[in-house]
């Protein structure tokens, strides 16, 4: 016999009006059993009861028929004088009860059954609907409201956080320290050390896992995983471009006229850099196997050496007067703009 009392309000439960459509009542359930399902709230008795009160609701209000008879009978709809008796949901799992312990049929194929109900299958009990949704919604153990006994624990949630690294750090890699918010069982973000290995090369924007530092699990699992996603500082001489470096050269424009060696410093060393005659401002050099480790491979990226002239300031006398009988050999005195 049904457990529908007269101040059970089915559309109460599942908070949806009694004009919601399907979808409408769907999407409520499904909220709601994410909440209270029992592999969600371990021991907790209050909740599993409300897990039944909506399985029982949606029971009724996901069934036109049993909708429209509860619309019109209320608390009496399996009584309802017209089209037979339809079976309550408690009615439904001794059913499907009985026709497991049928002689032939493995008890309890198909799901994991609840203390009391051994031998339910629960996809049968509920027409598979139910049953599909919870596999996909908690895992394949996770059927009824009695699966909390069964279910394998679930590994906690998984945390990212991004973390500033040198141009430096990821140019050699290596272990690096780092001071990370990790949650605690309640939920509370505490400070702790923890030591990653940087890879050589690795990309901005990349993650690096770090096992177990995530969020704890809700039923005794593992906890999840914390990963770390790679934020490039700005550097203040060189820029990066793939696996390339980028690099200023300031050169003098006597040296970048006549042509000259200038101090050019890499990320892992510093050393003289020959300047051809006649090097023009804003000329690109490229040095082979100068730049970033390529990550996860072999070889590095190229070091671009862009010529930055560099003007001499506070003259001479003297060094104007050189300046002047420049000008006056190249007739550029009255030279236009953009000649």
């Amino acid at each position: 016999m049904a457990t529908t009392t007269s101040n059970k309000d089915y559309y109460k439960t599942l908070g949806v009006t009694r004009s919601a459509t399907e979808k409408d009542i769907k999407s409520a359930y499904r909220k709601l059993a994410r909440q209270y399902h029992p592999d969600v709230n371990p021991g907790d008795t209050k909740a599993e009861d409300k897990f039944k009160e909506i399985g029982e609701a949606y029971e009724v209000l996901s069934d036109p028929e049993k909708r429209r008879r509860y619309d019109q009978f209320g608390s009496s709809w399996q009584r309802g004088p017209v089209g037979g008796v339809h079976p309550s949901w408690q009615e439904v799992f001794r059913q499907a009860q009985r026709r497991s312990a049928t002689p032939g049929r493995r008890p309890g194929a198909g799901s994991g059954a609840g203390p009391g109900t051994p031998g339910v299958d629960f996809e049968t009990a509920m027409g598979g609907d139910f049953g599909e949704f919870f596999e996909g919604l908690f895992g394949r153990n996770a059927r009824g409201v009695g699966a909390s006994t069964t279910s394998r624990p679930r590994a906690g949630e998984n945390l990212e956080q991004e973390v500033g690294v040198t141009l430096e750090e990821v140019f050699s890699g290596g272990a690096r320290e780092f001071v990370i918010d990790v949650p605690d069982a309640s939920g509370r973000a505490s400070r702790e050390r923890i030591e990653v290995k940087i890879p050589p090369g690795i990309q901005e924007g990349k993650r690096l896992r770090v096992s177990g530092k995530g969020h704890p699990s809700v039923n005794g699992g593992p906890r999840g995983d914390l990963y770390l996603k790679i934020k490039l500082r700005p550097h203040a001489s060189f820029e990066r471009r793939g696996d390339d470096l980028v690099v200023e050269v300031a050169v003098p424009v006597w040296i970048a006229a006549l042509g000259g060696d200038v101090e050019l410093r890499t990320l892992s060393s510093t050393g003289a850099f020959a300047i051809p005659p006649e090097t023009q401002n804003g000329k690109t050099f490229r040095l082979r196997g100068q730049g970033m480790p390529v990550h996860g491979g072999s070889g590095r990226g190229d070091l671009l050496a862009r010529v930055k002239l560099l003007l001499p300031e506070q003259l001479t006398e003297k060094e104007k007067e050189l300046f002047e009988a420049l000008r006056a050999l190249r007739g550029t005195a009255s030279a236009t703009a953009g000649a």
